[in-house]
């Protein structure tokens, strides 16, 4: 078989943004107004996930959820919890290809989007701007398989001893 021919069989790749858009949101202060008179050095704690879901033969939902509390001493200042969602159309590539798209790709895609949310949503609450500084998603996938793959390893040794 020829290159050109090989070339031609082979399944065209692309990732292509169908639709970006918030699927949910929420801001909670339950202690103010106490804390806006207090000294503004919170202690902030973030903490990320995905989800994605198949709907359609080639075209997924991944939903990056965003959550920050701040927390001034042990009085919760605000929380505020962002799902940030797109619908992408994924066709052509392997399946350890797409798990590394939908995994770190797509969440970094719709991290500036959360990001734009939590900073106006921390503003509107009447809190100093929260900017979240990049994440680096690809770094957080390949933790994450290493952990599973070490997971899986220990989850088999385990049962080779029974």
């Amino acid at each position: 078989m020829s290159d050109e021919t090989a070339a031609a069989s082979a399944p065209e790749k692309q990732i292509v943004i169908q639709k970006l858009y918030v699927k949910d949101l929420s801001f909670e202060a339950p202690n103010t107004p106490a804390v806006y008179s207090q000294e503004w050095r919170p202690e902030i704690n973030l903490n990320l996930q995905t989800k994605n879901s198949q709907v359609g033969d080639d075209t997924r939902e991944v939903v990056l959820s965003v959550t920050a509390e701040a927390k001034l001493g042990d009085k919760v200042a605000f929380i505020v919890e962002v799902h940030q969602a797109g619908v992408f159309l994924i066709k052509g590539f392997t399946p350890d290809e797409q798990a590394q798209i939908i995994g770190a790709y797509c969440p970094n895609l719709l991290f500036p989007f959360a990001r734009e949310a939590i900073t106006d949503l921390v503003g509107k609450g009447g809190f100093p701007g929260l900017l979240l500084q990049p994440v680096n998603f690809d770094a957080l996938y390949i933790q994450q398989m290493e952990e599973m793959a070490k997971a899986k390893a220990e989850s088999a040794t385990t049962s080779d001893k029974h």
